[in-house]
């Protein structure tokens, strides 16, 4: 025997064997799974289920057939309710003023400095939360209407202001 023919005949043995496994596998699997597997298909409920799933979506009509259809409705989804999330001062000058205020960035006074505050808490309160709502262009910088948080309410933006008056002073 040549050594291609010991070849063959040994690999196609060893295939063979893997056929005949795989084949046993496949057949007991199918046993245990008709063992394990209730046959409840001739339930009423189950063949209810099915017919639900793979029922049609829609129908067609033909000219000169005639069906009553129903008038077409339109769901508006309920408005959801407005989130009531008010910042307390502390909070939005964590969020949005540190930044600038913690830094001094652009001309921005430092929290707690009262040398850099006092001549603006002079002009009064008012125009200080005016200055931070609608925003201020000055010598020493810029400041953006808001901070740059217009999703911010103006009393969060007032209370914001409050609260570094008062570290000031």
């Amino acid at each position: 025997m040549s050594r291609d023919q010991k070849f063959t005949t040994r690999h196609s043995h060893g295939i063979g064997v893997y056929v005949a496994g795989a084949l046993v596998i496949f057949l007991l699997a199918m046993k245990i799974s008709d063992m394990s597997t209730d046959d409840n298909t001739q339930d009423s409920a189950y063949q209810a289920a099915v017919a639900a799933r793979i029922r049609p979506v829609g129908q067609i009509y033909l000219p000169g057939e005639e069906h009553e259809a129903p008038a077409p409705t339109v769901e508006m989804p309920a408005e959801p309710e407005p989130v009531a999330t008010r910042m307390t001062g502390p909070q939005v000058y964590n969020t949005a003023c540190l930044a600038c205020h913690g830094a001094g960035i652009g001309g921005a006074p430092i929290l707690g400095n009262v040398a850099l505050w006092a001549d603006r808490i002079a002009q009064g309160t008012a125009v200080l939360k005016q200055h931070a709502l609608s925003g201020f262009a000055g010598s020493t910088g810029y400041m953006p209407p808001k901070g740059g948080r217009v999703d911010l309410s103006d009393a969060e933006i007032e209370a914001a202001v409050d609260y570094m008056i008062a570290a000031a002073r």
